[in-house]
């Protein structure tokens, strides 16, 4: 019983795996914010990289 009761107590002590949750968390956000701004800055980004080409080609 009393090695039941320590196995829990360190399984409570034991952060490994929050910091891995973590993790995966600030990961997860982190590309949907880039995906998000892709989403909104995508037809300005096409729009200034056409204009940027049109140029070196010379055509107005």
């Amino acid at each position: 019983m009393n090695s039941l009761i320590a196995a829990a107590k360190q399984f409570a002590r034991d952060e490994d795996g929050i910091t891995a949750i973590e993790y995966g968390l600030i990961a997860a956000t982190m590309a949907t914010a880039v995906l998000a701004a892709f989403g909104l800055l995508g037809p300005a980004l096409k729009t200034a990289f056409e204009t940027i080409a049109n140029q070196i080609k010379g055509t107005p």
